[in-house]
């Protein structure tokens, strides 16, 4: 699910503030960082599990109708394509789901299920629910288009829902939209008649990501020095305060690969951090980091300078 990419701006984030904090207790903020990386899952799963909370709400309105005293007919039949979405179904029954749940001891919809019914009220008063529960059945891709659309309609992008995890950890903004993007491709993998739909695992890697995340953070920080002289040498036409503390983090980032981390290729550092650049920094910042670039590989190749290991890492 956490690909290298998001662990590269986890440690831009925490390069940024142990650079800008007055505390300079590396094992402080080294700690900070596997909790904020592994902290990723549990906004993932909380995510994940307003889907089945949304179903919840939705049967104890059923139930609640069915029982009032004065029940009209359509009262006692109500309209439950809702609930039984065959979609919806394989993520409220997902073992795994329920599992991940309990042993990270998410509560939160318990306790703040105000939420739920901001977003269950949203949902159906949106037309394409309307539209949905116009007729009782449909086929399995009507379901999954249908939580497909809830999702990105409705849940990712809900204000108060965003506020909600700033306020409970604000680390979390930052994966919002990488988290939503991992839903939607949990939704869509989802086949008929699964009733063990499986959630994805953390790292792709879980020995060598957690440490590619501590290694690019204490090297960068190690050779910080060197990595500074590198820069200042290829951008004599740039003031020193010109240089965004964002764009040096990210040059010296991607110059600690280049040196000192001997099974990356040269071009999956340059194209990762261009993009990163493209996302956190200034418009101008992914021109000016990649001209750096350019001209320190130049270098390095002509100096033998890149010592990388394996075919097709040059």
């Amino acid at each position: 699910m956490l690909n290298r990419r998001h662990i590269r701006v986890k440690v831009m984030h925490s390069l940024y503030a142990y650079l800008q904090s007055k505390n300079d207790n590396i094992p402080t903020q080294e700690k900070f960082l596997m909790n904020s990386i592994e902290r990723i899952y549990d906004l993932f799963v909380l995510q994940l599990q307003i889907l089945v909370e949304l179903q919840e709400r939705a049967l104890k309105h059923i139930n609640l109708v069915k029982n009032k005293h004065l029940a009209t007919e359509e009262d006692k039949n109500p309209n439950e394509r809702f609930v039984n979405n065959s979609a919806l179904l394989s993520i409220v029954e997902s073992a795994s789901l329920k599992a991940n749940i309990e042993a990270l001891k998410l509560d939160n919809w318990k306790e703040d299920n105000e939420y739920i019914n901001i977003l269950f009220q949203e949902m159906v008063e949106r037309e394409f629910y309307s539209e949905y529960m116009s007729k009782k059945t449909g086929s399995f891709d009507e379901d999954k288009r249908f939580i497909e659309q809830l999702f990105k309609e409705v849940i990712a992008p809900n204000e108060k829902l965003y506020s909600y995890y700033e306020d409970k950890k604000l680390t979390w903004i930052n994966d919002y939209p990488a988290i939503n993007t991992s839903i939607l491709k949990l939704i869509k993998s989802i086949k008929p008649n699964q009733d063990q739909l499986v959630l994805p695992i953390m790292y792709r890697d879980e020995e060598e990501d957690p440490q590619f995340a501590l290694d690019l953070f204490r090297r960068t920080l190690k050779y910080n020095d060197e990595l500074q002289e590198e820069i200042n040498g290829k951008s004599s036409n740039w003031e020193s305060d010109r240089i965004t503390l964002v764009d040096a983090i990210l040059l010296k980032m991607a110059i600690c690969e280049l040196l000192h981390f001997p099974s990356i290729p040269v071009k999956v550092t340059i194209n990762e951090y261009l993009e990163i650049a493209k996302e956190y920094a200034t418009p101008k910042s992914s021109g000016f980091i990649n001209g750096i670039l350019d001209n320190l590989i130049k270098e390095y190749k002509s100096q033998n300078k890149l010592n990388k290991s394996g075919r097709g890492l040059m």
